[in-house]
């Protein structure tokens, strides 16, 4: 991303040596708008923070340090021996994003703390107030009495104020696939992040981290009840991070918004990140997706060779086809390389040798011919000693057949074993994985990935992820409830792009053919529980700049609501969050070139939303695209009733949407 620095202003306010005879020692910091500050405080030796949101608490003071392996803890003792004050304020621009150009403006307190005794250690600490939120974040300085060092427990803490509504899923430290509960905080004892608040006066909160490149990752967990602390994820033998000074942590956000909309449109988790390593990113580029992979979830194809495998040459061309006449720019295969038969063993997956009935370099370049890409597929069975092994030529090999991108995955245990999914661990690996696709101009898709915090602005080629209990749980589990898909938005979602993969328009399954249970999931019941026009502002709502449409091609194919698919641009300009309740309903509008695509929807309640056009150019008249529900569509009864309609709307239009249950309305806005 390169960086257009509209305003630098860097004030620095040297606020001098503090005394440390005094009995307490405080500083703050406020946002720009002086809406929300973030203060420090030195009780007796033991440092904490506290932050306010229109000068009431959100959160109580907190406290903050370190527990080491075989060293002193750095959590008390402490004497402050400077602070400094800096405001940032510039506005940078993105390749891809929700928005292309994003204002970068806070304030900053830096608070340096020494040991008043012993080793006398140093440690430093960042504190950040944005007009979306607060962030704060540790560092160990380079010294001469800490080198390499262990951390077995970070102290953070966040005492929230009141017990407010709380979305969350359980902590896991392998998996983040699972359906949000609404319940109060107290009862949210161990939660992922992010995590989200609704406490007095309509306040709303998400709590989540930024910057995680060489850390574990962090849950929160109700040690005491009502004050969460951080709970890091660990190496198989007990340590939580290693590292060495100088280090510096991710930072520990709290985005803060007085409506839920609010907290949707925050750019803190991705301002909190260093800009883009990447000086050409002309390769990077936005595009809608299919997949030969929707078959074998639903047990109808397999990604093994034999009778039902889906991944054949002759599949792949077909699939080509359709995308190149459709308007569709990419195609994702699964199981077109060896080692499917294999699954679950060591060193099951052969990154580079193709399936015995897939001719790889017949299909890559068909593809390239049709102007189609075609998106690599690297299984790793989270196998990552074998993937790492193949990492090089895999992506040599992709970039040599044109595919500037891979979708990776990491289903299964992780071997080295005892290893997680979110410790220190795959943050390496992730880390070296995105470096290398880098290298070779890839783009990526990461399932089973780390949570997203921001590194799509240090690392653009860091496209999407998954991260989510996707589209693919309808196919062989109860499924996602309605309510699902309009709480993704404010919770996964605040850390970055989700690869959920809408657009099934065979919802009950009706034109599958004969499947075959694979799943221990599979309850024998599954469709997908949403109606149709849902599907296609899910385009909109559940943001991606790689978005795959997942259903078959056949049924896609002469259907009329496709069009909505086929004329959607997944390259965003700007977009605008203009209603929404967590878990209820949200609608969203995304600007593309001169055309807009808005996409609006609501959970198991059947509701009217009206909403202003006022972010269309004034004076322009559009002709307004309209896919929504019939009267008679229920997303349990009727899944699959809807309209297409169309009128002339300008910046002065009010649209009154009526959303059946379980439902949702798209439209495309063009200038005429």
């Amino acid at each position: 991303m390169k960086t257009i620095l509209n305003i630098l202003a860097v004030l620095i306010i040297v606020l001098g040596q503090m005394s440390c005879s005094l009995p307490d020692q405080y500083s703050v910091v406020s946002s720009p708008d002086n809406q929300i500050s973030i203060g420090f405080d030195l009780n007796e030796g033991k440092p904490y923070y506290h932050a306010l949101y229109k000068q009431d608490t959100i959160i109580y003071p907190s406290q903050l340090g370190f527990v080491f392996k075989e060293i002193p803890a750095l959590n008390e003792g402490f004497k402050v021996i400077k602070t400094q004050v800096n405001e940032h304020n510039a506005t940078w621009e993105q390749p891809w994003g929700e928005n292309k150009k994003v204002e970068d403006h806070y304030r900053e307190l830096v608070v340096q703390l020494q040991e008043l005794v012993g080793q006398k250690r140093l440690m430093n600490l960042y504190f950040r107030a944005y007009n979306d939120g607060v962030a704060f974040r540790y560092e160990l300085p380079e010294q001469e009495n800490m080198g390499d060092f262990v951390i077995m427990d970070e102290l953070t803490q966040f005492d929230v104020k009141g017990n407010p509504d709380t979305w969350w899923i359980w902590a896991d430290y392998n998996t983040y696939e699972k359906l949000y509960q609404q319940t109060p905080m107290e009862e949210a004892s161990w939660v992922a992040t992010p995590v989200t608040m609704k406490g007095e006066q309509n306040i709303h909160i998400s709590i989540h981290e930024a910057a995680l490149t060489d850390y574990a990752g962090m849950t929160l967990k109700q040690k005491v009840k009502g004050v969460y602390e951080a709970e890091l994820v660990p190496w198989a033998n007990g340590d939580k991070v290693r590292g060495s000074a100088p280090m510096k942590t991710p930072w520990r956000t709290i985005q803060v918004s007085s409506n839920a909309a609010g907290l949707v449109q925050s750019n803190l988790i991705l301002n909190l990140n260093e800009p883009s390593l990447i000086e050409d990113t002309s390769w990077i580029r936005p595009m809608k997706y299919i997949g030969i992979w929707w078959g074998m979830h639903l047990g109808t194809e397999t990604w093994y060779p034999g009778p039902r495998h889906g991944a054949t040459t002759e599949n792949a061309i077909k699939h080509i086809d359709f995308a190149a006449a459709n308007n569709i720019e990419g195609l994702v295969i699964e199981g077109w390389n060896d080692g499917w038969e294999n699954w679950g063993a060591k060193d099951a997956f052969d990154h580079i040798t193709p399936a015995t009935d897939f001719d790889f370099k017949k299909v890559a370049a068909y593809a390239r011919e049709k102007g189609v890409m075609l998106i690599g597929h690297h299984e790793t069975g989270g196998d990552i000693e074998s993937y790492e092994k193949f990492m090089e030529a895999a992506y040599r090999m992709c970039h040599d057949l044109g595919m500037h991108a891979v979708k990776t995955g990491y289903a299964g245990g992780i071997y080295p074993r005892g290893e997680h999914h979110h410790g220190q661990f795959m943050v390496r690996h992730y880390r070296k994985v995105v470096e290398l696709a880098a290298k070779y101009q890839i783009m990526l898709d990461v399932h089973e990935p780390i949570k997203p915090t921001g590194i799509r602005r240090t690392w653009p080629n860091m496209m999407t992820r998954e991260g989510v209990r996707g589209m693919e749980w309808n196919a062989w589990s109860e499924g996602n409830p309605p309510s699902h898909t309009v709480t993704i938005p404010f919770t996964r979602g605040l850390g970055g792009p989700t690869d959920y993969t809408p657009g099934t328009f065979d919802l009950l399954f009706q034109n599958a053919g004969e499947r075959v249970k694979w799943n221990a999931e599979d309850i024998g019941m599954t469709r997908t529980h949403t109606t149709l026009a849902k599907q296609l502002a899910n385009f909109v709502i559940l943001y991606s700049p790689l978005q795959m449409a997942s259903d078959l091609p056949k049924n896609y194919e002469g259907h009329p609501a496709f069009q909505f698919i086929a004329d959607f641009n997944a390259d965003s300009d700007e977009s605008h969050v203009l209603n929404g309740e967590v878990g209820q309903y949200i609608t969203i509008a995304r600007r593309s070139g001169e055309e807009w695509y808005l996409g609006s929807a609501t959970n198991e309640e059947a509701r009217t939303l009206s909403v202003k056009l006022d972010f269309l150019t004034p004076g322009s008249i559009y002709t307004a695209q309209i896919y929504k529900d019939a009267a008679e569509a229920d997303w349990e009864t009727n899944p699959q009733a809807y309209e297409i309609v169309q009128e002339e709307v300008t910046a002065q239009t009010v649209l009154t949407l009526k959303l059946a249950a379980g439902g949702g309305q798209a439209i495309r806005l063009v200038k005429k």
